[in-house]
């Protein structure tokens, strides 16, 4: 039964071959060259697996992937698509592929419910998300990753403070791979939900062969990888798994809160080669982003943006322009109040959106103010990023920049040391109270910062 069943798959193999020749305009010396030693391993109804003898042919025979399923789909007269996996002859034992008999396959790793990605919402997509000058170059990297992958920025590091568009671009990768490549596997994970697996495999006696399973994916999405800082044995885990992948050409896109030499506790040699890719930061949108942001949300909440006034949008966008679930979650309350407290339920007034978010607002609509605008122009004033002046980096001029940050939000609008310290990443009303004492200083004892924060308030109109 077997011989003849391999015999079948060598058959149909030839003639795929021959007909990527005849009717593919596929060259004798890709055939040649490149498909020697490969073969079909398994055929059913809903897939088909060829095996390659090394990874420079399952690239090249990879991007024949459409004319070889075309290929079967008119040889074996198929009514229905099937899918197609390309793997290396190396990755038989991992995957614990079944031989196709007929009958049901044995249960694969792929199967296994305990390795199984996290979902990867098909809504975050490159088409949806909002491009700015806060974002531009992220988005630009994201998507060489998904057109390329593995090919160019590996790994990809995005960096940047909470809700700014980071998943959301992991996922795009995701999708956009997906559609693009159908064979290509993708997997999406969080670094807390990572640590949650490798504990269960190691209890379950099941940890090689997670490795080996993750090691199978052509592209690996890890979120927040900052909380993988100070797990010793995940971080040995997915260094083995790090480097496996890259060694492949395999892509692998990081996000996290902060950069790589920013991420306490975590190991050396991971910080190395994180960054020996290429990092890119993600800043808080500015007015016009937010703008576009907010108009986005609301028209995929199924309003129309005629329903709201445009001074209303413009002072949601203003007043919430730090991060994009602040945004969302100011227009639900607005949303809210709309419904229930305006009596007149037409256009939602201007009066309605301030009232709404009163005493949610940071920002006096009289100025234009905000915590975000404030830090953008020290950080103009001083050839620096947001994400610079709000992270961990302690270096004398990012300090000093942070220092004149924390005091103007202080003196301008008045925040308390707790919402402040909120803005400049969490940090301890105490460090607030010390860096606006120390600034004041400053202004007395040295010309050349009151000479600085003058030309920073003149760079914000006041």
């Amino acid at each position: 039964m077997s011989t003849n069943r391999d015999q079948y798959l060598s058959d149909v193999w030839k003639r795929v071959t021959s007909y990527l020749l005849e009717h593919q305009n596929v060259s004798p010396e890709i055939i040649n060259t490149f498909f020697s030693g490969t073969y079909l391993y398994e055929l059913n109804d809903e897939k088909a697996i060829v095996v390659t003898p090394n990874i420079v042919s399952r690239e090249i025979v990879g991007h024949q992937s459409e004319m070889i399923l075309a290929a079967l789909t008119d040889i074996l007269n198929l009514d229905n698509p099937i899918l197609m996996d390309i793997i290396q002859e190396s990755e038989l034992k991992s995957r614990q592929i079944s031989l196709f008999n007929g009958a049901d396959s044995a249960v694969s790793l792929e199967n296994d419910p305990e390795f199984e990605s996290m979902p990867i919402q098909p809504d975050r997509t490159f088409d949806n998300f909002i491009v700015g000058d806060c974002n531009r170059e992220s988005q630009a990297a994201a998507l060489a990753c998904a057109y390329k992958p593995g090919t160019a920025f590996n790994p990809l590091f995005i960096y940047g403070n909470s809700g700014l568009g980071k998943t959301h671009l992991l996922m795009a990768i995701g999708n956009y791979v997906r559609k693009t490549y159908p064979t290509k596997k993708v997997y999406y994970i969080e670094s807390l939900k990572f640590v949650d697996k490798v504990v269960k495999a190691i209890q379950n006696n099941k940890i090689d062969a997670f490795k080996q399973f993750i090691c199978t994916m052509d592209v690996l999405l890890v979120d927040d990888i900052q909380f993988l800082a100070g797990k010793e044995k995940s971080h040995e885990i997915f260094f083995s798994i790090y480097n496996e992948l890259f060694n492949n050409h395999k892509q692998i896109c990081i996000a996290s809160d902060r950069q790589p030499k920013e991420i306490k506790g975590l190991e050396e040699r991971l910080i190395t080669r994180f960054s020996s890719g290429l990092a890119v930061g993600i800043d808080s949108p500015e007015f016009e982003t937010s703008l576009a942001i907010l108009r986005s949300k609301i028209k995929n909440s199924g309003n129309d943006l005629n329903d709201v006034d445009e001074r209303g949008m413009a002072y949601i966008a203003s007043n919430f322009s730090g991060n994009v679930r602040d945004l969302e979650g100011a227009w639900n309350r607005v949303l809210f109040y709309a419904i229930m407290f305006q009596k007149d339920k037409g256009t939602i007034k201007f009066e309605t959106v301030v009232n709404a978010l009163k005493n949610q607002a940071v920002v006096s609509d009289k100025t234009g103010l905000s915590p975000n605008k404030i830090i953008k122009c020290v950080a103009d004033y001083y050839g620096l990023t947001r994400q610079q002046i709000t992270g961990k980096t302690r270096t004398k001029n990012i300090a000093n920049a942070r220092h004149i940050s924390i005091y103007l939000c202080r003196k301008l609008l008045d925040l308390s040391y707790i919402r402040i310290g909120e803005e400049f990443g969490g940090r301890d009303h105490s460090t607030i109270i010390s860096a606006c004492t120390k600034v004041e200083k400053q202004i007395k004892d040295d010309p050349n910062m009151a000479t600085a924060i003058g030309d920073i308030e003149k760079m914000m109109d006041l």
